[in-house]
């Protein structure tokens, strides 16, 4: 296969069919992510969690996602946190505390602003990144370091690498507890794939969770759209049943995240009746959670996530899910026959809109 002149040392590796990076990216999460929760020098942000003051979590995309965990994994260990989205914390910066970063290279320019601003309101600043010596490190007084950098663009190391240093931050968990959960995760491809075929010719998905399961819910949405270009939009369990059907029909599927195991009785009974009010205008349904619904609710199919209720409830969910998130993006690229690790900026009009949004 013949280099195009657009294909610079900056994209990933340019492939002709599968496998994709992204499927060896979401295979290395076993190892990797137990080696950054028993590795991780976490010392120099710990003292962000002895600060007084506020603290918040700021990212953009799939590292706001992480944020977004970050924050629900530190105040579930005492340590209460917002998640802000970097543009709107660069414009109206907290003022005091402190301010942990989410960029996976290091280069996102909103998050390089919004630390800039914390730093000159006076908030101490740290970060969570796979680079080192990034524009971003320069505007953090603490860093962690994470082992690797993703190799495909949809990434997937970069949503849960963080997560596990943030899990390793607020409580070290025993040894091998990491790997194992996700290990059952990535294990388990074959029922995703099912889910993946069933859905594949869906005009648009909705993507729906509770608690944590929102922070997923969003992250898939995104991953979707990334790797299989489907549009996708993620609704809160309760919120979807307050308008959102009409838009619904059997062109549209469904996929219920349902794993956090705190209040999981309300969120089960509430979700079977989300499933059965789409199943009645045509919906196809499938669900990704810790048990099963009633299998007439869930024609498209269902992924037992594995559970270690050892681990803190935020991020035992957040860690469970990842895999079969991951595939099921992975899996729905594979059925429409499309590349998901350049992002479609294989194509031109998409490279030329990604330049025009950097600057």
């Amino acid at each position: 296969m013949s280099t195009p002149d657009w294909h610079t040392e900056d994209f990933p590796e340019l492939r002709p069919h599968p496998p994709w990076v992204m499927q060896e990216m979401i295979e290395s999460q076993p190892d990797l992510l137990e080696r950054i929760a028993s590795e991780s020098d976490t010392a120099p942000l710990a003292l962000l969690l002895r600060m007084s003051g506020p603290l918040s979590v700021v990212g953009c995309g799939t590292s706001q996602h992480a944020s977004l965990a970050a924050a629900a994994i530190l105040t579930e260990a005492g340590h209460p946190a917002v998640a802000r989205e970097a543009f709107e914390a660069a414009l109206e910066p907290q003022e005091g505390g402190a301010v942990l970063g989410i960029s996976h290279e290091g280069g996102t320019w909103a998050t390089v602003e919004a630390l800039e601003a914390a730093r000159r309101a006076g908030s101490a600043t740290a970060l969570i990144t796979a680079r080192a010596d990034s524009a971003a490190t320069a505007q953090a007084d603490a860093v962690l370091t994470t082992p690797m950098v993703d190799r495909s663009w949809c990434h997937t190391v970069g949503y849960t690498s963080p997560i596990t240093a943030t899990l390793s931050l607020a409580g070290r968990p025993d040894g091998g507890v990491v790997h194992g959960l996700v290990a059952a995760g990535v294990a388990a491809r074959e029922p995703v794939t099912a889910i993946a075929q069933a859905l594949g010719a869906c005009e648009h998905l909705i993507v729906i969770g509770s608690g944590a399961d929102r922070i997923a819910a969003r992250e898939l949405t995104l991953k979707i759209e990334e790797a299989s270009h489907i549009p996708t939009a993620m609704r809160d369990l309760e919120t979807f049943l307050h308008g959102h059907l009409p838009a619904c029909d059997d062109r549209t599927g469904l996929v219920l995240i349902q794993h956090d195991r705190r209040r999981l009785g309300p969120r089960r009974e509430r979700g079977a009746g989300l499933l059965a009010a789409s199943a009645a205008v045509g919906v196809r349904c499938a669900l990704i959670g810790r048990e099963p619904l009633e299998p007439s609710l869930t024609p498209a199919g269902y992924v037992q996530t594995p559970a270690a209720d050892q681990l803190p409830a935020a991020a035992e969910a957040l860690l469970a899910t990842a895999p079969a998130l991951q595939w099921l993006a992975h899996e729905l690229a594979l059925a429409r026959g499309v590349n998901p690790d350049l992002i479609r900026r294989e194509q031109e009009p998409y490279r030329r809109a990604s330049a025009i949004a950097k600057t």
